[in-house]
């Protein structure tokens, strides 16, 4: 249940604390707020919580430091960074002391919600992708291509990403299996590719459809009511975000942003952009891929 689920949001801007708690308590979690990783230090030694929301520049303590420190004092507590615009090493330091996910500023209630919901999943998944027992068989002729893609990149700086590029690209997406034989393959922990694949959202660890539909929830598009054609197309797709219909013929994504903010509200369906986008052109677009 949400209200079990204790998060932590940390800045030291108020007014972003505020913001969370206001969508994160509309959402029903048990949320407090700490300014400065210094004060969520003294907090998380004194309480213990599920997950941490954490700016990474903050005076005193940054957010790499409390990560850290999280990471070796509270190591079952989730992390997931709020940022602006970080620079590439920032980035890199944050996914290699393994968080879950991000929420960019300035975010949308629909976004911080979003990733809110797919960092309880990741909990009580309780991935540590090394701990899932059932794994899924792929055929060898698949296995030998993942394995050929891995030996081409193994030596590499920075293989990473592009290894599970080109993995997602055989398999379809990233389950845990596929994870761990990336990471042992390149030398890297579960956990840091598992980092990665969580914090970009072009990589996915479901299935996807023949035809693949993410919604943009970016603050352009929020403003100009994209919620009402995410609605309409979970209802006449009867699918939630993150399902695949069961024709296996739609999948249904929700992304942060996808860098047409002049067409808002936005959807992509496969590689092709539609613009402005309402409840009513919904059911036209969709005829296009029946």
């Amino acid at each position: 249940m949400a209200e079990e689920i204790k998060i932590l949001v940390v800045d030291d801007e108020p007014v972003i604390i505020r913001s969370c708690e206001i969508v994160l308590k509309s959402e029903g979690y048990n949320v407090e707020g700490a300014l400065g990783g210094k004060e969520a230090i003294l907090k998380m030694e004194q309480n213990s919580y599920d997950l941490v929301f954490t700016d990474l520049k903050m005076p005193e303590v940054d957010g790499i430091t409390l990560i850290k420190w999280i990471k070796q004092k509270r190591p079952d507590t989730g992390v997931v960074i709020i940022t602006g615009y970080p620079s590439q090493d920032t980035i890199k330091d944050a996914l290699e002391v393994g968080i879950i996910d991000y929420v960019p500023k300035p975010f949308t209630p629909a976004v911080l919600a979003d990733v809110a919901k797919r960092a309880v999943e990741w909990i009580h998944k309780k991935t540590p992708v090394e701990d899932i027992e059932k794994e899924e068989e792929f055929p060898p002729s698949m296995i030998s291509e993942i394995d050929r893609v891995i030996k081409e990149y193994k030596d590499k700086p920075g293989s990473a990403i592009p290894v599970l590029q080109r993995c997602q690209g055989i398999v379809g997406y990233l389950p845990p299996e596929v994870q761990k034989r990336i990471a042992k393959g390149l030398n890297l922990t579960p956990a840091q590719i598992h980092s990665v694949v969580s914090f970009y959202s072009f990589f996915t660890m479901k299935p996807r459809g023949d035809h693949n539909i993410r919604i943009c929830l970016g603050t352009a598009c929020y403003v100009k009511r994209v919620e009402e054609s995410l609605n309409k197309i979970k209802a006449d797709l009867k699918i939630d975000v993150g399902d695949v219909t069961e024709d296996k013929k739609f999948s249904l994504e929700t992304v942060r942003c996808l860098g047409a903010c002049g067409l808002a509200p936005v959807m992509v369906i496969d590689e092709e952009t539609y613009g402005a986008v309402t409840p009513k052109k919904i059911p036209e677009i969709l005829k296009d891929y029946a």
